[in-house]
């Protein structure tokens, strides 16, 4: 289905005025064939009155194809069941009378911007099909859709749950109208659908021996340290998706990421024992290196003179101080050191 955009019909205030002119001149035509009738009678003034009185019963037709649109919303137009295209630029617009707007999508509610759930007001007859109309534009702003949180296994096998939000405009309301049944369910469905497929690939934390870019070789890509790879990847998987249904997926981002419940407090004592024997990988290899430059210094100055024993029984001493979790508390020795 190829789009085409209706760039002729802005004369709307035009065709309005004339057909207001119209209507008020068969009312006028009416009342005055009444008149005549009545003085003169007369086939020509009766054929006048019928004439005038049936356009006054039906003039209103006219007037459904008056079409207004504001800035960044469109019209798709059916005659009869064919497409005759799309009203996409604002302005006062006039098109044939029986012409229908379509939009599948009008009554879909989403969790995203610019779905506003219009309430229960109820319409007065003379609002109706302006009502109608309004509802069956399509918005070519950009949406946010804030995806659900949903729970999946990891390339490790661990269930984590993660949601995203994806920044997404219509740019081919044609495609969007006819080649899906409802756009809005449909980029839903493939924001989920994208989203199982980007996850299982990538471990929650870096893990060893695992290939998340299909090279062949384990790199160091993960969903918590490779956030916007993974973003850019699930943008680009939705994008194959919806480009049937004439959507442009703009942005993806990464709005939550956990461990589902389940498993968070045994993946949390897991990098809590992590993070601690990293801090104390770190703390030895400082006091180590403390210790070489205790011992360098002392035989540079001369300070005391020791032997293998006592330089053991010092290293142990200084090791403990600095490794220690709590402040030494010194021990004074008033006697001899031997």
């Amino acid at each position: 289905m190829q789009e085409k955009i209706l760039k002729n019909k802005k004369n709307g205030m035009a065709m309005l005025i004339l057909w207001v002119l119209v209507y008020a001149a068969a009312l006028a035509g009416t009342i005055f064939s009444a008149i005549m009738v009545d003085n003169e009678g007369g086939a020509g003034f009766i054929a006048l009155m019928v004439i005038c009185i049936i356009w006054l019963a039906v003039g209103w037709l006219p007037f459904l194809g008056l079409k207004i649109l504001k800035p960044q919303e469109a019209l798709v137009l059916t005659l009869f069941g064919k497409y005759v295209g799309t009203l996409k630029e604002e302005g006062f617009y006039y098109v044939n009378p029986f012409c229908s707007a379509v939009n599948p999508a009008a009554k879909t509610r989403l969790n995203q911007s610019g779905d506003v759930n219009p309430g229960t007001a109820v319409l007065q007859a003379g609002h109706a099909a302006a009502a109608e109309t309004s509802g069956k534009k399509i918005s070519l702003k950009i949406m946010t859709l804030n995806n659900n949180r949903q729970k999946i296994n990891d390339c490790l096998g661990n269930p984590v749950e993660i949601g995203i939000a994806v920044m997404w405009r219509v740019v081919d309301t044609a495609k969007a109208v006819f080649s899906v049944d409802n756009y809005k369910e449909y980029l839903s469905l493939q924001c989920d659908s994208a989203l199982r497929n980007i996850v299982r690939i990538y471990p929650y934390d870096t893990a060893p021996d695992v290939d998340t870019t299909g090279d062949g070789i384990a790199d160091e890509g993960s969903l918590r340290g490779s956030s916007e790879v993974v973003a850019a990847r699930i943008r680009d998987e939705i994008q194959q998706k919806v480009a049937g249904a004439g959507l442009e997926i703009l942005e993806a981002r990464i709005t939550y990421l956990a461990y589902a419940p389940e498993i968070a407090a045994v993946m949390l004592q897991r990098q809590q024992a992590s993070a601690i024997i990293d801090a104390r990988k770190m703390i030895v290899d400082g006091a180590v290196g403390m210790v070489e430059l205790a011992l360098e210094r002392l035989n540079e100055k001369n300070v005391v003179t020791l032997d293998e024993e006592r330089k053991a029984a010092m290293v142990s001493n200084l090791l403990v101080v600095l490794c220690g979790n709590h402040d030494a508390q010194p021990v004074v020795n008033s006697g001899s050191l031997y």
